[in-house]
């Protein structure tokens, strides 16, 4: 059975995921999620993407990206495959990490994309790790809060400002984050995400 088709396009959104293979951890150590970061940033500038949220879980990662060049799939098979390798030697192993290809839904920006940093953010909160998305340290929501703090990798603008002027942005963000997802986004996102 062949693979899917792709749809790729200049400025297009994806919310982008990958599951450990069978489930496995992709992430041990404090080190495995600086590394996964790092070749996170390398790979957006390299291929000039833009993250605007992610969260990275034990055994799978969640981002929030904008290709102004259509260009995710190089991205993605760099930031998967150099992962890996680095994952791999670290921890002397050997074999894919991965459970195969990335998974990457096309979202409509007008009506998903703040539906799907939501989600992305309150991650750990619905698999009970922390009780407020801020206290998780993987997330990019933590650096929402603290706009000063650099964020190697994330732009906050585009959704700081769909949350009204500067000086409310970040607290608009915060309440809508906290109010969790309503039930028929959730029904959505748990459909594209399966």
């Amino acid at each position: 059975m062949a693979r899917p088709l792709r749809i790729e396009f200049p400025g297009a959104w994806y919310h982008v995921m990958n599951r450990g293979a069978n489930h496995q951890p992709t992430f041990l150590d404090h080190g495995d999620y600086i590394n996964f970061l790092s070749v996170m940033e390398d790979s957006l500038r390299m291929w000039a993407l833009e993250c605007h949220a992610y969260c990275l879980m034990s055994n799978h990662y969640h981002l929030l990206v904008h290709t102004p060049r259509g260009n995710l799939s190089r991205a993605m098979r760099h930031l998967d495959g150099i992962y890996t390798q680095r994952f791999n030697k670290f921890h002397q192993r050997d074999g894919p990490l991965m459970r195969g290809r990335y998974k990457a839904i096309l979202i409509d920006a007008e009506s998903y994309l703040l539906q799907v940093a939501r989600y992305i953010h309150l991650n750990p909160v619905e698999a009970a790790l922390v009780e407020k998305p801020e206290q998780y340290p993987w997330s990019s929501f933590r650096f929402y809060l603290q706009p000063q703090r650099s964020a190697p990798g994330l732009l906050r603008k585009e959704l700081l400002e769909r949350f009204g002027p500067a000086d409310h942005a970040v607290q608009r963000l915060c309440l809508f984050t906290q109010a969790g997802i309503d039930e028929e986004a959730e029904k959505s996102l748990e459909n594209r995400n399966s």
